[in-house]
């Protein structure tokens, strides 16, 4: 589990397919500022809201490997680039976002980026199926990073990005047009559950 509080920004340096056969891709990942010091194999931790399992450690970093599956149903991982990254949780850890599983819901699309004084205004489309997890003033995973949106309309929320927010994560790098990951509120998921025992795909 995830706080969605983003420890740092690192970066995918390279991407290469596994030795064995298989259709995996290793990712090779600096952590930059992010402390490994207490992190050992098996450990996960989350690139872009993306719960990954370290299989090696490096000099500045550390490796994963990730399955077709997953890059089929996420973004931001298919390149070289900046992710945001957390460790999971502790259980004594300080809760300051939301729990967060680390498993992308689905990809949206960036509809409007907009300077409001030193914030931002971020609308994003969210995928038709998950527009009714979705509520006013509730909370959402948006590459990693706990947020609380402001407004819902159909598909489309807006989230109010504060400057901290802007610089301590990749967000601030955001455009129209660009896709992002999608995790819905874990509560949600499972009241829906609860009141349609029988719909499929919750």
């Amino acid at each position: 589990m995830f706080s969605g509080i983003i420890a740092a920004v690192g970066r995918i340096t390279q991407l290469a397919p596994r030795n064995d056969g298989t259709p995996t891709v290793r990712l090779t990942v600096d952590a930059g500022p992010l402390d490994l010091g207490d992190v050992v194999i098996g450990d996960s931790i989350a690139c872009n809201g993306v719960c990954l399992t370290v299989v090696e450690k490096t000099s500045d970093g550390f490796c994963v490997d990730v399955s077709p599956e997953t890059l089929s149903c996420t973004v931001g991982l298919s390149e070289p680039g900046p992710v945001n990254l957390e460790k999971a949780l502790r259980l004594a850890d300080r809760l300051g976002g939301h729990l967060v599983s680390g498993h992308v819901d689905g990809v949206g699309e960036v509809v409007r980026f907009d300077p409001v004084g030193d914030n931002r205004l971020l609308v994003v489309r969210a995928p038709e199926a998950l527009s009714r997890y979705i509520a006013r003033k509730g909370s959402i995973t948006v590459n990693g990073v706990s947020l609380t949106t402001n407004t819902v309309s159909g598909a489309e929320f807006s989230i109010n990005l504060i400057p901290h927010t802007l610089e301590a994560t990749t967000l601030g790098g955001l455009l129209p047009g660009c896709q992002v990951n999608l995790e819905i509120d874990l509560i949600a998921r499972y009241v829906e559950r609860m009141l349609n025992p029988e719909a499929e795909g919750v």
